[in-house]
Parts: structure tokens; C-alpha cells; sequence
């Protein structure tokens, strides 16, 4: 009972205590905010209405009056940077680095700024130098990630593919698929210099970083073939089956051309039907309705094509059907089936692209890299009709 009395009498020092604190907070809150110039809450208003010309306008006449204030100039510096003013930034953010009472935490928010500045304005030497002066500061993520942005820009992909293990090893999350299209495009550049063996050997380090890399499969293949051994190429480009079936089409054309070089034709075409069966794609039928029409004559290919549209119905499908109907037809009879060919693909040119998963950018031929966002493997193999239709 005496211990209920005494919590009792207590009770109101204890809100009494708390309602000075709160009072207390609250006039230094106050007096901090009278202390803020009113061209501070004007720039506020202007970034929040979307007006950056006259938020730019606001800061720099509170810069006039506190030209001590860090935070105005980082503002005022990225503004500049959205705007496109490149050198105004970049003046901005020196200025800040050449003050010597900047705190260490602010001076290393400032090179980092103006490495961004230089990365915008395409100054790629000094955004580097910039990047690498925060490799062992708090911005070491990020700098790093720049760097590796940098390297890519620029095609340094022996750079690039250090660049990304070091990110790696800085627990940065793993790089493995980037590392691995690093030295495909090593191995693409020894190709196009008719050097096949250099090129395996970038290829097998590929494969060795990434076992699922398809494009590595593939340069393989085209490596191998360009040694003349037809056997091993096609044993290269038969691995991207066990990789990702879907992918088979964007190698759909080298098997058959490279079964047909060793004088089984008719193996490759069994192969393709098979991945037909697998995973539809046009671009695996295209292939596949020539090989049969070659092969097995014009009723059999013309039979695929139905087989294949009735199980995937798509435009695209049905655009290949009316080009196998036109070719069997009686010239005298190719009127109305040739305007209806045409409004079809008319339609279908639109239709037959690949689009990034990621920024959702279209094209008409396939890319490792998005041209959008720069970012690798990023293209489901098939066309946007088809991927609509799957799903």
C-alpha cells in the first residue's frame, strides 16, 4: 500500500518534468527556424511546385548573405546538375572542396558531387580521379560503383572486369553475370581480329565466373567455327540448351547452318523441332519452316506453321502462315491474300521486338547490354507478343 501512495505522488514530478522538456525542444525549435533566412523556405516552396530555376534563384541570394552554408551549396549544386549546368556545378562543388574549415564527412559528399558532375558533363578521366580519392570513404560503395560505370562507358573491359571484383569483394553484392559479359566483349573484339584461340581462352574465363552465361556458350561456337572445327562449334552452341532452353533461338541459325556444313541436316532439323516443342519462339520456327520447306517440302512446312500457330496463337504466327499460303498459291490467286499479308505485317512490325525487363526499352534486334538503362541480360529471348501471350 505505501508503495502504490509513493508511485502516486510521483506520477506528477514525472509529467511535470516531461512537459519542461517538451517546452524546451520546442523553443529551440522555434528559435532555429526564426534563425533560417526567408529565401531558404522560398527555395523550399520552389523545389516542391517544381519550379528549379527559381529555387536556384532563392539559394543564391541566400548564398550572398551565408556563404558558409554547405548545405545551400550542395543543394544549389545538384539543382544545377538535374538542369544540365554542368559547369556551375562543377564551380559549386570546388569551391566547397577548396574551403579548408569543411568537416572531413562534407569534404568527401563534395568530391563525391563533383565526380557526378564530371560523369554528367562527360569528363570521364577527371570523374574518375574523383571516384577513386572515396575508394576508402564512407562513399566507397558508391564511388566504386561509378567507377565500374566509367570503365563500361568507355569499352576498358579488362579495367571494367577489376573494377567489378573489387566492388564484389567490398561485399557489394555479387557480379558475377557483369564479369562474365566483360570478357565476352573481350572475346568478341578477338574474333573481329581473326584470333579464335585468344578468344577461347577469354571465353573459358567467362564460363568459369559464370557457368549460365549464354552469350559465353555462343562466342564459343563462333570461335570453334572459326578454327574450322564445325564438331566442337556445334557441341558449343548445343550447351545453351542446358542453360536456357528459351535462348536456343538466338542460336537457332547457327546449328542449322552448322549441320548442314557437316552433312546432317536432317539431325539439326530434329534438334530445332525438338526445341520447338520446348519453348516456342517465331524466331526458332523461322528457322525451322526454312529447314523443313528445304528438307521436307512445302505441304510439311506449311503443316508446321498451322501445328505451331493453333498451339501459340500469335500475329507473329499467324504473319509467317500467310508468307507459307502465298508461296503455294497460283500467282492469279494472290490478290486478297496479299493485302491481308500485308495489313498483318504491318501490324507485326511492331510486335516483333525485344523489350528490357528493366526499363522497358524496345528494340528489333537482341541486346546483351540495354542501350536504355545499361544494364546486362536484361532481354528475355522472345518477342513482346509472344512473352504477352505465355504470360
Amino acid at each position: 500500500m505505501e508503495f502504490q501512495i509513493w508511485w502516486l505522488l510521483g506520477m506528477p514530478v514525472f509529467f511535470g518534468l516531461g512537459w519542461i522538456a517538451a517546452r524546451v525542444d520546442i523553443r529551440q525549435l522555434i528559435s532555429e527556424s526564426r534563425s533560417l533566412p526567408k529565401g531558404y523556405y522560398n527555395g523550399l516552396n520552389f523545389l516542391l511546385n517544381e519550379q528549379p530555376d527559381k529555387a536556384i534563384d532563392a539559394f543564391i541570394d541566400i548564398l550572398k548573405l551565408d556563404p558558409e552554408s554547405a548545405e545551400l551549396h550542395f543543394a544549389l549544386g545538384s539543382l544545377f546538375r538535374r538542369r544540365g549546368e554542368t559547369e556551375r556545378a562543377i564551380r559549386v562543388h570546388r569551391n566547397l572542396l577548396a574551403r579548408p574549415d569543411l568537416p572531413r564527412e562534407q569534404q568527401a559528399q563534395a568530391q563525391y558531387e563533383l565526380g557526378q558532375d564530371y560523369l554528367k558533363a562527360g569528363l570521364l578521366d577527371r570523374a574518375e580521379e574523383s571516384f577513386k580519392g572515396l575508394i576508402d570513404s564512407q562513399y566507397s560503395a558508391q564511388a566504386r560503383r561509378a567507377v565500374l560505370e566509367i570503365y563500361q562507358r568507355e569499352k576498358e573491359w579488362q579495367r571494367a572486369i577489376e573494377a567489378a571484383r573489387g566492388l564484389q569483394e567490398s561485399g557489394a553484392g555479387l557480379r558475377q553475370t557483369e564479369i562474365a559479359q566483360f570478357y565476352c566483349e573481350l572475346a568478341q573484339d578477338e574474333l573481329v581480329h581473326t584470333h579464335p584461340d585468344a578468344a577461347l581462352a577469354l571465353l573459358e574465363q567467362a564460363l568459369a565466373t559464370d557457368r549460365a552465361s549464354v552469350r559465353a556458350a555462343i562466342l564459343s561456337g563462333d570461335a570453334y567455327l572459326a578454327k574450322g572445327d564445325a564438331e566442337a562449334a556445334l557441341l558449343a552452341w548445343r550447351r545453351v540448351e542446358q542453360q536456357s532452353v528459351p535462348h536456343v533461338a538466338l542460336v537457332a541459325q547457327r546449328l542449322m547452318d552448322g549441320y548442314r556444313q557437316v552433312g546432317r541436316p536432317q539431325e539439326g532439323l530434329n534438334l530445332l523441332k525438338s526445341y520447338l516443342a520446348q519453348a516456342p519462339s517465331i524466331d526458332l520456327l523461322e528457322v525451322a519452316f526454312k529447314a523443313v520447306l528445304e528438307l521436307d517440302g512445302e505441304t510439311v512446312a506449311n503443316q508446321l506453321i498451322s501445328d505451331e500457330l493453333r498451339r501459340t496463337p500469335t500475329l507473329l504466327g499467324l504473319d509467317k502462315l500467310l508468307e507459307a499460303r502465298l508461296a503455294s498459291v497460283p500467282p492469279e490467286m494472290r490478290g486478297e491474300l496479299t493485302l491481308v499479308k500485308n495489313l498483318v505485317h504491318s501490324y507485326t512490325q511492331k510486335l516483333a521486338r525485344y523489350q528490357c525487363s528493366h526499363c522497358g526499352f524496345k528494340a528489333r534486334q537482341y541486346y546483351w547490354q540495354c542501350p536504355g538503362c545499361s544494364l546486362w541480360e536484361t532481354y528475355p529471348p522472345r518477342r513482346t507478343e509472344e512473352l504477352n501471350v505465355l504470360n
